[in-house]
């Protein structure tokens, strides 16, 4: 049976270990994002960075009115930096890995104090048998 000070000291080292994989932990890199819009005459480029980085008009997409071109250019940029947040976001969602740590440390100190509880008892209750024998 582990001591109270054993106990501590795995109690620190998986502490520790948990706060060095919530540092290791790296979020995914941004990407490029393209799409188009108005049947492919419009074209927006969002790049890593997050910034729109290129936008190309075909000619015959101007002939078509400035609030033609306006919802479509909108359309084309929103796509591309939906399309650049689903690569960053991914389909599992990030792991809050500081509640976690926090959670963990929580529980762990709490479990303590219920074995330091338990251990008093019964040594009180052991205590009291021994001064009846």
């Amino acid at each position: 049976m582990l001591g109270e000070s054993a106990l501590e000291q795995q109690l620190a080292e998986a502490r520790a270990a948990l706060r060095e994989v919530s540092r290791t932990v790296v979020p995914p890199e941004r990407v490029e994002s393209v799409a188009e819009a108005a049947d492919g005459r419009i074209r927006v480029t969002v790049g890593v960075d997050g910034r729109l980085s290129a936008v190309d008009l075909d000619p015959r997409v101007l002939r078509e009115g400035s609030e033609y071109l306006a919802d479509e250019l909108r359309r084309a940029v929103n796509a591309a930096l939906d399309g650049q947040a689903d690569a960053v976001t991914g389909t599992e969602p990030m792991p809050d890995l500081a509640a976690m740590a926090a959670t963990v440390e929580r529980l762990q100190d709490q479990g303590l104090r219920q074995m330091r509880e338990i251990s008093t008892a019964i040594s009180e209750t052991m205590r009291k048998l021994q001064q009846r024998s």
